[in-house]
């Protein structure tokens, strides 16, 4: 699924002499090489302020604990995602407000968030999933007629950017009132471990978060507020800062794929390619099919056997998860989800990808999926 030794090999020097300045230094922790990381991320998306964590997830915990909000308070947030969206509401207690997604681009329905609100409603959690930026201007017009909080889950399209209909253009991560991402190795910018981001452009909402991520401390040894332990450590952000300058190309050798992709399966009834909206471009951290009116598991199982991985993202919704069950919600209630869980598989897509092997990988797809 992903290549990420040919990546490696690619920028092997840049990356082997940023680990080796961290060992000379010593500074493993918090060091200068975490600031400047932090720095060049800003100027790249236009972020105010970048806070690295220790992963994704405590990216999103983090700014759900620096919103203040309270147990009890509805979150809403797509049913279709992976499970860290959800988990980290039901953490702090808060509760989960799951609703459907678009059959077609497969982020958060706008008119289900509507639907959705209740007087308890606190905030909104769109994710950019597979790579697309969710339908943001809506959802920022909905959260201010209702004094909502918006937290972008962006682990999965840093650099994708969105353009407003005033023809403002943002990444992102960067709309909402805090944005989050994953420096997950396989992600679109991943470094070799565990590593996250926060952006927002509030200078107090910034100081608050990053008192949080260290254990809510200020001055050291003296804690304002309940905290978390969270933070990239010097050799991550050093990988992170010498992939960053590529993370352009890296996009475009995506985006060359998926267009690959998209060209081989254009005419194949049995295929239904990832469809895009106008508003926002694709990363493709995932190049997600949907396959109609054939065994999905058979053709999974076929590529296997012709040495080509596939994934299914994500076989279960949120909302039929045994951790998430709610006497609110049964099966057929989300029928888009339901339905891509069980349609849904995911192509090799990284950035290595060449011809030969995007020509193997649709020949036997194709053969297949014979209509």
């Amino acid at each position: 699924m992903v290549d990420l030794q040919s990546q490696y090999l690619h920028i092997k020097d840049d990356i082997d002499r940023g680990i080796q300045d961290v060992i000379d230094s010593a500074a493993f922790i918090k060091g200068p090489k975490v600031a400047e990381f932090q720095a060049h991320l800003e100027a790249w998306t236009g972020a105010k302020h970048v806070i690295t964590t220790g992963n994704g997830t405590d990216a999103l915990q983090i700014a759900l604990m620096g919103l203040g909000l309270q147990k009890g308070d509805e979150v809403i947030t797509p049913t279709f995602t992976f499970i860290a969206t959800a988990e980290v509401v039901a953490l702090l207690g808060l509760t989960p407000v799951v609703v459907d997604v678009e059959p077609d681009t497969m982020n958060i329905s706008i008119e289900a968030v509507r639907r959705a609100i209740t007087p308890k409603t606190k905030a909104i959690v769109p994710v950019h999933l597979f790579g697309q930026c969710a339908d943001m201007e809506p959802i920022l017009q909905i959260a201010k007629e209702h004094n909502l909080y918006v937290i972008e889950d962006a682990c999965q399209a840093i650099g994708a950017e969105y353009r407003f209909s005033d023809g403002t253009v943002k990444q992102a991560g960067t709309m909402g009132d805090v944005g989050c991402t994953s420096f997950f190795p396989s992600k679109n910018l991943g470094c070799y471990g565990d590593g996250g981001a926060i952006f927002t452009n509030d200078d107090e909402l910034d100081a608050k978060m990053r008192a949080i991520a260290n254990h809510g401390m200020v001055v050291r040894y003296h804690h304002d507020m309940v905290g978390v332990n969270s933070r990239l450590d010097s050799i991550q952000a050093a990988i992170l800062d010498a992939k960053l300058p590529h993370l352009h190309d890296y996009t475009l050798a995506r985006q060359r794929a998926a267009a690959y992709y998209d060209n081989a399966f254009r005419d194949n009834p049995h295929i239904k390619t990832p469809t895009c909206i106008e508003a926002s471009t694709h990363v493709y951290h995932q190049y997600t099919l949907r396959l109609i009116g054939i065994d999905r598991d058979a053709i999974r199982e076929g590529l296997a056997e012709k040495g080509i991985p596939a994934m299914i993202y994500y076989p279960v919704p949120l909302h039929m998860q045994k951790a998430y069950q709610d006497p609110r919600y049964k099966q057929g209630d989300f029928p888009a989800a339901e339905q891509l869980a069980s349609t849904v598989l995911s192509l090799p897509m990284h950035t290595e990808l060449d011809e030969e092997q995007l020509k193997y990988i649709t020949c036997n797809i194709l053969e297949l999926c014979k209509a």
